[in-house]
């Protein structure tokens, strides 16, 4: 798989831009805050429907305009289709493959498939549980696009569940226990089991993929973690649910046992739950365990080892994805100018034989030789194929 064309409309910093992109390796240089890391950022939203950098579309639409453009044509086994993304402000976003109008922008999904690197991969190991729950996530959607419905479903189920929570709790404290001033007016708590079991239903389908996710991926992070740190100690992976499993191999395999589980561990915590007004069990609530020899990575790994980490479960995505005969494009954000040499090296030589490697430097000594490929210079407003290279 490999983009060929790529380009932006309002987007971030960019009023317009456009590339036709090679296979093999190409870098992007330019000083810092120039917009290399916003073409690459667009590339990321026309695989993934997100930004690593910001969690709402809002910012990526550049200030004064209406909307963002972020167009590109994808080649894959000898087929090419045209994906545009059109974000909105203030409206739905639409989407368009091959010019016609899809139905939802989640239908592109599968289309373009990517595995970033960028300076905010460290947040997966030194950040909060959130950061990972997302990364595990995101990679589920990009191996299997169908879990974009399940965690919007599970997303919208858990924000009414926690509304009525938070109406119960208000019930309570006011001494009418949960119903409303309105006699006829239902029950929250009555209402609250039919949520229990939507919450249930969706939950156990999304923590049956990541369970699959975990175990397929821990061999892979190890592996890669291994090739860029060899002096460390191994690293491994493990999920704890707050369905009461504190491992991956203690989880059930099968969506119908998680979602009895999920059920038993909603009636155990319904007392705690009213009392604070929060949804305590779920997907939502889970860890992804990173540990590093025999203890956790984060707040034991050092600063050199919390990166070797976080570009491990890079790769072990890319890896895996690969491994479903899907191979994605990697893109290198601005992450060689963080590695000492050594894990230059090592990344470098892992990656670039892969179909398609973009990367990002502030200036061409942070490339190693490894990734010299067909070079663009990004200044203020531009981006030119450096003449003077010859393509890949």
């Amino acid at each position: 798989m490999y983009l060929r064309r790529f380009s932006v409309t309002d987007f971030r910093s960019w009023p317009e831009a456009e590339l036709e992109l090679d296979t093999g390796v190409t870098v992007l240089v330019g000083p810092n805050g120039v917009g290399k890391t916003n073409l690459v950022e667009g590339m990321g939203y026309l695989a993934s429907l997100g930004s690593h950098r910001v969690a709402s579309d809002a910012p990526l639409i550049r200030r004064g305009a209406e909307q963002a453009l972020v167009r590109g044509e994808v080649h894959h086994q000898g087929r090419k289709l045209g994906v545009e993304l059109e974000i909105n402000n203030g409206r739905p976003n639409r989407a368009r493959v091959n010019r016609s109008p899809v139905a939802r922008p989640r239908d592109v999904l599968g289309i373009l498939r990517t595995v970033l690197f960028a300076p905010e991969d460290l947040a997966l190991v030194r950040g909060d549980p959130g950061e990972r729950r997302r990364f595990l996530d995101e990679l589920l959607v990009a191996r299997f696009p169908r879990y974009a419905g399940v965690r919007s479903d599970y997303d919208r189920v858990l924000k009414q569940r926690s509304a009525l929570l938070k109406s119960a709790r208000g019930g309570l404290r006011g001494g009418s226990r949960s119903r409303s001033s309105d006699p006829d007016a239902p029950d929250d708590l009555a209402t609250l089991e039919v949520w229990d079991g939507h919450l249930a239903r969706n939950g156990a389908a999304l923590l049956a993929g990541r369970r699959e996710l975990v175990v397929a991926l821990g061999p892979y992070a190890a592996e890669s973690f291994a090739e860029i740190a060899p002096s460390s100690d191994p690293i491994s992976l493990d999920y704890r649910s707050s369905i009461g499993t504190a491992t991956v191999a203690e989880m059930p395999a099968g969506v119908d046992e998680i979602e009895a589980r999920l059920l038993e561990q909603l009636a155990t915590v319904r007392k705690q739950e009213v009392e604070r007004g929060v949804c305590l069990v779920g997907p939502h609530r889970d860890e992804l365990e990173l540990a590093l020899g025999e203890g956790p990575a984060k707040g034991y790994a050092s600063h050199g080892e919390s990166w070797a980490f976080a570009l491990a479960l890079r790769l072990a995505s890319y890896r895996l994805l690969r491994a479903d005969d899907v191979e994605p494009v990697l893109v290198l954000d601005d992450v060689f100018a963080e590695l000492d040499s050594a894990r230059r090296r090592a990344l470098a030589t892992m990656v670039a034989q892969a179909e398609q490697v973009l990367v990002t430097a502030a200036v061409p000594e942070d490339v190693p030789p490894e990734l010299d490929g067909t070079r663009f210079v990004v200044g203020e407003g531009r981006v030119d194929r450096d003449a003077a290279r010859p393509s890949s």
